[in-house]
């Protein structure tokens, strides 16, 4: 029988790979990792998230339910030193991050990995909405049969390892359909959880208020600074460039007498420049930090889907390798490319690489 090492959110989603992988006679061990002390009283009590430690227990009841061990593990200090760090160098520098690809790697394929390693355990599962394929030698990541849930934007920087030694049960599922399996296995609770929220660690899902609890002194520090337009004249006052993202409209604070967008962020003057949204479409972005999946490298330019943010639609275009880094030609301009963001690229479903957007 073959061991798998199940990461457990208290969530429906990781509830039901457990049901699917009992159902399925794996050895299931479950594991639930403790990241992060929710600070509100609305935090702890959300459903799910790495905050809520309500959501640690429900994950160990339901592994007694299902008769499997249950394990967990504090990355607390892991997390704070390397996700939380990470979260607020990149704002103080200009950047917008992407805390859930860092998370993907460093702590559930990096310390819930070595875990299983210890433990000679054949698998890590979890419910990710993302499914995985192999060609040529080479593991790589399919999109989630359930596109308006697909995860693998998130996942584009695991490891070859990482892929040949992990399993999502819900891969080839739809949303509706495990809720469904979580009602047939009369866990009717579970099937109507909510959905947990994209930033676990945002108690207030406002990353400046974050910010400010975690950098003391953060206004003064910084202070306001200049909006200015793209020939440099000064428009009015900002509170400071971290509280700003490239494409943002509302929050501004400012009368223009027409819509204004953030179309740059300059962290070394505090200065950002305001323009139209048609400031905001480009059609070329390079990445760095590239992960390659489905080859090795790319030899030749090759032509493939290319999504920038979770949530937008990925658009065709032109990718070409230089060296460590990929430049990236859309074939029409898109909107308010962020540097700090993920770039995915794609053959249909399959993942060929991903990265970080450059400056």
């Amino acid at each position: 029988m073959q061991k798998v090492l199940l990461a457990m959110s208290g969530g429906i989603d990781s509830s039901v790979s457990a049901m699917l992988l009992k159902d399925q006679n794996f050895f299931i061990e479950g594991i639930t990792f403790r990241s992060y002390d929710a600070i509100s009283k609305a935090c702890m009590e959300k459903e799910t998230g790495c905050c809520s430690v309500n959501s640690i227990f429900e994950a160990k009841h339901l592994a007694e339910t299902l008769g499997f061990e249950h394990t967990i593990i504090d990355t607390r200090q892991l997390f704070e030193q390397t996700i939380i760090k990470n979260f607020i160098n990149q704002y103080l520098r200009g950047f917008t991050p992407n805390p859930c690809v860092l998370c993907n790697k460093i702590i559930k394929w990096g310390a819930l990995f070595n875990f299983l390693k210890e433990k000679n355990i054949d698998f890590l599962a979890t419910g990710h909405y993302a499914r995985i394929s192999s060609e040529n030698g080479r593991f790589f990541l399919q999109r989630g049969v359930d596109y308006t849930k697909d995860q693998s934007y998130f996942l584009w920087d695991l490891s070859q390892e990482n892929l040949q030694r992990t399993i999502f049960p819900l891969g080839e599922l739809t949303k509706l359909q495990v809720r469904e399996i979580a009602k047939n296995h009369n866990f009717t609770q579970i099937a109507t959880k909510k959905e947990s929220q994209e930033i676990c660690f945002i108690e207030t899902d406002n990353y400046r208020d974050f910010l400010r609890e975690k950098v003391p002194n953060i206004d003064k520090k910084i202070g306001e600074g200049n909006f200015i337009n793209k020939d440099g004249k000064i428009l009015g006052k900002h509170k400071g460039f971290p509280f700003y993202t490239i494409g943002q409209r509302k929050g501004l604070i400012i009368a223009l007498g027409k819509p204004a967008y953030v179309i740059n962020i300059n962290h070394d003057t505090n200065t950002i420049i305001l323009g139209e949204r048609e400031d905001l479409m480009s059609s070329e972005l390079w990445i760095k930090n590239v992960n390659f999946m489905k080859y090795e490298n790319l030899h030749t330019p090759i032509k493939a889907l290319c999504r920038i943010r979770y949530k937008s639609p990925a658009e065709m275009a032109t990718i070409q390798q230089f060296e460590d880094k990929l430049k990236i030609v859309f074939d029409k301009p898109i909107f308010a490319i962020t540097p700090g963001q993920s770039a995915v690229i794609y053959e249909n479903d399959d993942v060929v690489a991903g990265g970080i957007i450059c400056k």
